[in-house]
């Protein structure tokens, strides 16, 4: 963890944490302490005298993944996406999240869904096509005679 003397000197710390902050949690009963690192490097803070690294949680998916591997990724998208919608006051069945984080996760890395991650996901023209651009993807499908991989071959 970093701390600065007078915005001069690190007397201790990892380079990529640029701030740290202790919470007390009082929730369970008895007094926790919690702490906020702000910043990047997870195996650092992981493998920090006195941090409990089983206990230790990031929100970046990407982070996560090169860290610990795309199944602790995965599960970050699935807690991620759950903790915010519970923060603005929603509810989403949990298998809906992981069906979403399966999604984002089957190919081995992250990708996000934008247009960009679907095209490397492009097994399947109907899910390009439902993202955007439908009458682009689906002319060009028909084009170059593609076919979705699931789609049964009637010709047989």
């Amino acid at each position: 963890f970093k701390y600065v003397l007078q915005g001069y000197i690190v007397v201790q710390g990892i380079p990529e944490v640029s701030r740290a902050v202790i919470h007390v949690d009082e929730q369970s009963g008895k007094e926790k302490f919690k702490l906020l690192v702000e910043g990047d490097n997870l195996r650092a803070v992981m493998a920090t005298h006195g941090v409990k690294g089983t206990k230790t949680t990031s929100n970046n998916t990407y982070e996560v993944e090169r860290t610990l591997g795309i199944e602790a990724a995965r599960t970050t998208i699935i807690n991620e996406i759950q903790y915010t919608m519970v923060n603005h006051g929603m509810s989403i069945d949990r298998r809906h999240v992981m069906l979403l984080a399966d999604l984002m996760s089957y190919k081995g890395e992250i990708l996000g869904i934008t247009r960009f991650g679907l095209a490397k996901m492009k097994e399947s023209v109907l899910m390009l096509a439902s993202f955007e651009k439908t009458a682009d993807h689906l002319f060009d499908a028909a084009y170059f005679g593609q076919k979705d991989s699931w789609w049964p071959d009637l010709h047989k």
